[in-house]
C-alpha cells in the first residue's frame, strides 16, 4: 500500500472517531453514527490496500519461481 493511501484510511478512521465522539457528547446520534460510518469505511479501504499488495507480493513470487 503506498503511503498516501495509508495516511488517507488512518485519516478517515481518526476523523470517524472525532466525530462520533462529538456526536456522543452533544448528544447528536446522526453525527454520532456518521462517524462510526466513517471508521467502518476507512477500515474497509485500509483492507482492501492490504489484500491488494498481498495479491500483487504473491503473483510477483509465483512469475519468479516459474522464470527460473
Amino acid at each position: 500500500m503506498s503511503i498516501v493511501d495509508k495516511a488517507k484510511d488512518k485519516a478517515q478512521q481518526l476523523i470517524g472517531e472525532v466525530k462520533e465522539k462529538v456526536g456522543e457528547k452533544t448528544d447528536n446520534q446522526s453525527l454520532r453514527v456518521e462517524g462510526q460510518a466513517d471508521q467502518v469505511e476507512g477500515h474497509a479501504k485500509e483492507t482492501g490496500h492490504d489484500l491488494r499488495d498481498h495479491t500483487a507480493d504473491g503473483v510477483a513470487g509465483l512469475k519468479d519461481k516459474f522464470n527460473r
